[in-house]
């Protein structure tokens, strides 16, 4: 029987990728959603991977839908931490509201995610969970206090957790994404992008698939014996 996987964000940019990568493996994939109904039912239309949505960032709402995923396709086996926001600004101009809600949902999300699924991998003695930090998690970002402190955790998150499954054959690991090619980065301004790419030594944006590529070897059966780890896709622009 197929192993079942929730990817957090996944029917758009890197986490489409990774839900493609997924079931490709001949994972079964469940994308979770938190915004736009109609990208969702046209993602499931264009690839057959089902959409199901509820606000990672909310506790309750995300139990209460891991719990309709292991009724109506099965118990979870592996989750992709991917769903994330920005709310950019200096802390001088930042709200409170714009810090929450980063935090809640990209870090807050990982808890939400763990806490619904990490029992039911336990009990199977079988569990993949990865997490998708950033590079400005790793070496911070000027106007981004609130998105490099929640994928900043993300690393933390995954080491403690990584220690906590380990005896469980439950590994959790970790991917930093440099600058990946997505709607993320092409709201970036063109001379503040033509800058960051100045400093990719490899030259260019990131593809999503090089992320998903990771997250599938991470999930593979050839990966046992990684956890606790933060694997750098940047382009040598952090060496970390």
């Amino acid at each position: 029987m197929a192993r079942v996987a929730i990817v957090t964000g996944g029917t758009r940019g890197i986490g489409e990728a990774i839900s493609l990568a997924l079931h490709d493996m001949g994972i079964t994939v469940v994308a979770n959603y938190g915004g736009d109904d109609a990208k969702a039912a046209a993602f499931t239309e264009r690839t057959g991977i089902p959409a199901y949505k509820w606000d990672v960032g909310d506790h309750q709402a995300t139990l209460d839908g891991c719990a309709r995923v292991e009724a109506e396709v099965g118990p979870v086996d592996i989750v992709v931490n991917n769903a994330g926001i920005t709310r950019d600004g200096t802390l001088l101009r930042m709200s409170y509201e714009a810090w929450d809600a980063v935090i809640r949902t990209n870090l807050g999300g990982c808890f939400n995610m763990a806490k619904a699924t990490f029992p039911g991998m336990k009990s199977r003695g079988f569990g993949r969970i990865v997490n998708i930090g950033s590079i400005n998690g790793q070496a911070g970002q000027y106007g981004q206090v609130n998105y490099a402190a929640a994928k900043s955790g993300i690393h933390g998150f995954t080491k403690a957790l990584a220690q906590e499954g380990a005896r469980f054959n439950i590994t959790v690991n970790a991917i930093a994404p440099g600058y990946i090619d997505t709607d993320m980065v092409a709201a970036v301004p063109a001379d503040v992008l033509e800058k960051i790419v100045a400093k990719i030594p490899a030259g260019r944006l990131g593809q999503a698939q090089e992320i998903a590529r990771g997250v599938a070897f991470l999930v593979s059966d050839d990966a046992g014996f990684v956890t606790g780890s933060t694997l750098s896709i940047n382009g040598g622009q952090h060496m970390y």
